[in-house]
């Protein structure tokens, strides 16, 4: 009897948290919408951010120290100055963080999905994408790889090369 009244109260309990979550009574219980508007002034600034990356990744081919796996901007490899993702993921030997989600999506849209992902540079040849038999993304049947943690410490002391960081971390000593 006792264990029966205490599965009825855990059962109350459950059912009321229930409804308070889903009733608007409080504003203090609502949670945050997963598609909160950005704001004019934060969605103006990201458009120019955009627009100057456009204009150093024009540069940075000049240069060429860019070459990326998708069509849009690589603003990891921006930042740090360029990265060669086609030679990155044809190596085998690691890509930038960037390169790997974009990946990840469009092998998961093609093989969960059915969905070609057209955001790829026309380049990549989604047919030698895939998974292996542990989940983990493929290219040419090897795994692709986030870069070493060393690769990345490099890359990031060269961002902050880039961004003029480093002399502010010197100043402040």
């Amino acid at each position: 009897m006792r264990i029966s009244m205490q599965i009825v109260t855990a059962s109350c309990f459950v059912a009321i948290g229930y409804l308070l979550g889903s009733s608007s009574l409080s504003p203090l219980v609502l949670a945050q919408s997963d598609e909160a508007a950005v704001s004019d002034d934060a969605t103006k600034k990201i458009v120019e951010a955009h627009d100057a990356l456009k204009k150093a990744v024009d540069q940075l081919k000049l240069e060429s120290r860019y070459e990326s796996v998708t069509k849009g901007v690589n603003a990891y490899s921006v930042l740090v100055g360029g990265v060669n993702a086609k030679e990155d993921l044809e190596s085998g030997h690691g890509v930038d963080p960037e390169t790997f989600a974009a990946l990840n999506v469009a092998v998961y849209q093609l093989k969960k999905n059915n969905l070609k992902d057209d955001q790829l540079a026309d380049w990549v040849d989604t047919n030698l994408l895939g998974y292996d038999s542990n989940g983990h993304l493929t290219y040419r049947n090897k795994v692709v790889r986030i870069y070493s943690v060393s690769r990345l410490r490099k890359l990031n002391a060269q961002r902050m090369v880039v961004l003029g960081e480093t002399k502010e971390l010197k100043s402040r000593r």
